[in-house]
């Protein structure tokens, strides 16, 4: 007899927002192209081990989010699902609860770059499908959701996204987080 499958029960999306001193079009550059510069580097799933020296989104639908280790190695996170500059750009979370990616897993994180009347873009973040981790959902939005998750990575963002033209250096990776998002 076939029984039906169960649906997951939803859980709540993860939505954080910051206010950066910058346009729309300067912080989805900053968001997307310069995800490397504000991703704090110790948040790294490399199975080498190899620290990580860059993260990229591909700028265009269907165009891969991944990291890149000194020693060349690589780890796919997601892919771009929606390619909107400068109001929108919606990506494919492809890590399981376990911080390993799985092709066949996919919650989203959605971001948008809304212009304030006085100046300067709200950009808010939304991770959701969280249901789709399965038993792991509530750990996962746990984390996600932490100070070493999302709130902790928009600040770094907002931070380098409010400063024009001056690229900030990446932490020493002895003094980052060891956390993963």
């Amino acid at each position: 007899m076939n029984t039906p499958a169960r649906s997951a029960a939803y859980v709540e999306p993860v939505i954080r927002s910051v206010r950066v001193a910058a346009t729309p079009a300067r912080a989805f550059e900053v968001f997307s192209s310069g995800i490397g510069r504000w991703w704090i580097p110790t948040h790294s799933i490399l199975a080498s081990r190899s620290p990580q020296v860059s993260v990229t989104i591909e700028p265009r639908v269907g165009g891969r989010w991944y990291e890149r280790g000194e020693d060349g190695s690589e780890c796919d996170w997601g892919h771009v699902l929606a390619w909107e500059p400068p109001r929108r750009l919606l990506l494919a979370w492809q890590l399981d609860a376990q911080w390993q990616f799985d092709p066949a897993l996919v919650t989203e994180v959605e971001v948008r770059f809304d212009a304030e009347p006085g100046g300067g873009t709200t950009v808010t973040l939304e991770h959701r499908c969280l249901e789709r981790y399965g038993v792991g959902a509530e750990a996962a939005r746990s984390g996600l959701a932490s100070e070493g998750g999302w709130s902790g990575l928009l600040e770094r963002f907002r931070q380098l996204a409010g400063r024009p033209g001056r690229p900030t250096p990446a932490p020493s990776r002895s003094t980052a987080a060891n956390s993963r998002p």
